[in-house]
C-alpha cells in the first residue's frame, strides 16, 4: 500500500514527566494537527502541575546525535525549540539549523509557568546571540520578551517597542503573548509583529492558570508552517488552536491546568456530530405535527455545540430556522455553523455551568406545556424580562445570557427548560436544553404526549431515541 505524504516537524525541547508541557505537549499538538512529529530531547525534568523538582540536561553531543539521526532519514523542514537549558546545547541547535536549513519557530523558554528556571542563569544571553537571529518567528511571553528586549512591558505600547527591538536583534518576526500581563480586565491580547506591521489578536481571558500553553502554541505554528501556510496564516490558525486547547484544558493534579491539544480533534468530531444530530432532530420535528401547536412566531430553532466551542461561530443550527408551511413544519435550510446567535448564547451560557448541556430548542410559551414538562420530571426555571437591568437591555446580545444566568441561579443548576413570558416586542418563549439535539426534541415530544388531550393518542410517534437515555426523570 502506498503511504500518504505527511508534513514532518521536529521539536527540540525538554521532557515534562507530568505530560503537560515540553516534548509531550508538542507531540500531542503535532498529532492533533495531523503532522508527523519527531523529537530531540535536551533535558529530562522531574515535574508535575505544581512545579519542577529536578533537571537532568543531556550532553550536547547527544542532542546533536538526535538531530543528525532524524535529519538523515526524515524530511523535516520546520522545527520548534523550547527548553534548551545551556549555551552548549544552543550552539549545537544553531549549527543544525544552519546546516539543514530548517525553518525555526523558537519559544524562548526561560522558566516554567510555576516560576522554576529552565535555563542556566548565565546562559540567558545565548538565546539572543544564537537562537533569535535564526528564528522565522519568536514566541515569547511578556517575561521572556522583557528579558530579550531589555524593555519593561506594562502596556500595549511597551509590547510594540519590545517587538521592534526583538526583530532588530535578528528575528524575522515575533508574537508576544499577553496572557501574563497584570491588567485587571477580561481581555487578553497577543501582539504579532511581521514585516514592519502589527496585528493584535484579542480574546476573552479564561479563568484558568494554564500549563504548557506556550509549547502548544509554538508547536501549532510550526505545524501550520509545515503544511505550507504563510506565517500570518499559521499564526492566525495557531491562535484558534490554542484557544480551543485552553477551553478544553484538563484539571489534572493540584497545580496549574495543562492545555489540551486534543480538544481540537474533539471539537472537529463534535461539529460533525452536531450537524448530524441537528439534521435528524429537525426531521423529527417535521414528522411530528403536534409540535406545530407550540410554534414560535420567530420560528423554531434547534442548535448544538461541539465540546469546546470558541464562540457562536462554532454552534450548529438550522439555517433559516424551522418554519410553518402549508405542508407543516419544514426546515428552511440545512444545519450550519453560526446560523443562530440567539440559541448559541443560550447554549454557551449554560455550558459555563454544565459543559454537558450542549443543545437547545425554542418553542412558544405555554403554561400547559410547562406543566407537562414538570410532570415528566424536567427541571423548569424562568426569568422575568421586566427585571432586566437597563444597562443589559441596552447592549445587543446581552439579554438572553442574562436571562439564562437568572434561571440557573434560581435553582442552582442548569434546568431542562428555561422560559420567560416576554414583554413588548419580545415573544414569550420556552427553551428546552439537553446533552444533544435528539435528546432535546425527545423531551419536547414526551412533554406533548403528557398533555391531557395527547394521552388519548397513540404514543408511538417518536421512535428516534431510547426513552432510558432522556435526562428528565
Amino acid at each position: 500500500m502506498l503511504s500518504r505524504k505527511i508534513p514532518c516537524v521536529m521539536t527540540i525541547a525538554g521532557s515534562d514527566s507530568g505530560g503537560g508541557a515540553g516534548i509531550q505537549a508538542d507531540l500531542k499538538t503535532f498529532s492533533a494537527l495531523g503532522v508527523f512529529g519527531t523529537c530531540v530531547i535536551t533535558a529530562v525534568t522531574a515535574q508535575n502541575t505544581r512545579g519542577v523538582e529536578s533537571i537532568f540536561p543531556l550532553p550536547p553531543s547527544i542532542v546533536k546525535s538526535q538531530i543528525k539521526a532524524v535529519m538523515k532519514d526524515i524530511p523535516v523542514r520546520v522545527a520548534k525549540t523550547g527548553m534548551l537549558y545551556s549555551q552548549e546545547i544552543m550552539e549545537e541547535v544553531a549549527k543544525a539549523i544552519d546546516e539543514y536549513k530548517i525553518t525555526l519557530v523558537a519559544d524562548p523558554v526561560i522558566r516554567a509557568g510555576s516560576g522554576s528556571p529552565l535555563i542556566i542563569e548565565e546562559d540567558k544571553n545565548a538565546i539572543i546571540k544564537l537562537i533569535v537571529p535564526r528564528s522565522m518567528i519568536l514566541t515569547p511571553n511578556v517575561f521572556e520578551a522583557e528579558m530579550i528586549s531589555g524593555i519593561r512591558i506594562r502596556s500595549l505600547n511597551d509590547m510594540k517597542n519590545a517587538a521592534k527591538r526583538i526583530v532588530n536583534l535578528g528575528a524575522e518576526s515575533v508574537i508576544i503573548k499577553g496572557g501574563h500581563m497584570k491588567e485587571k480586565n477580561l481581555e487578553v491580547y497577543d501582539l504579532f509583529y511581521h514585516e514592519g506591521s502589527f496585528r493584535i489578536f484579542r480574546k476573552k481571558r479564561l479563568m484558568i492558570n494554564p500549563h504548557g500553553g506556550g509549547c502548544t502554541f509554538s508547536a501549532a505554528i510550526a505545524s501550520f508552517l509545515a503544511y505550507g501556510e504563510s506565517l500570518e496564516s499559521a499564526v492566525e490558525e495557531a491562535e484558534k488552536f490554542i484557544e480551543t486547547s485552553f477551553r478544553g484544558a484538563l484539571k489534572i493534579g493540584s497545580g496549574r491546568t495543562p492545555a489540551n491539544p486534543m480538544a481540537f480533534l474533539y471539537n472537529k468530531a463534535g461539529i460533525a456530530e452536531a450537524i448530524e444530530q441537528v439534521d435528524e432532530a429537525a426531521k423529527a420535528v417535521e414528522r411530528n405535527p403536534s409540535i406545530s401547536r407550540f410554534y414560535a412566531e420567530v420560528g423554531i430553532q434547534i442548535a448544538m455545540a461541539p465540546p469546546y466551542p470558541r464562540g457562536p461561530e462554532e454552534i450548529v443550527a438550522i439555517d433559516g430556522r424551522i418554519i410553518k408551511t402549508r405542508d407543516g413544519l419544514k426546515a428552511a435550510g440545512p444545519p450550519r455553523l453560526g446560523a443562530s446567535r440567539h440559541m448559541a448564547s443560550v447554549i454557551l451560557t449554560a455550558m459555563k455551568h454544565d459543559p454537558q448541556v450542549r443543545a437547545a430548542m425554542n418553542l412558544h410559551y405555554s403554561p400547559v406545556l410547562l406543566k407537562a414538562f414538570r410532570e415528566i420530571g424536567c427541571k423548569v426555571s424562568g426569568f422575568d424580562r421586566k427585571l432586566e437591568p437597563a444597562e443589559i437591555k441596552r447592549v445587543e446580545g446581552k439579554s438572553l445570557p442574562w436571562g439564562v444566568e437568572e434561571a440557573i441561579h434560581k435553582i442552582r443548576e442548569v434546568p431542562d427548560v428555561i422560559y420567560d413570558e416576554g414583554e413588548v416586542g419580545k415573544e414569550p418563549m420556552i427553551r428546552v436544553l439537553g446533552k444533544n439535539a435528539l435528546e432535546v426534541v425527545d423531551k419536547v415530544l414526551r412533554a406533548i404526549e403528557a398533555l391531557p388531550e395527547e394521552k388519548r393518542i397513540n404514543k408511538s410517534r417518536r421512535g428516534f431515541i431510547d426513552k432510558k437515555e432522556s435526562s428528565c426523570s
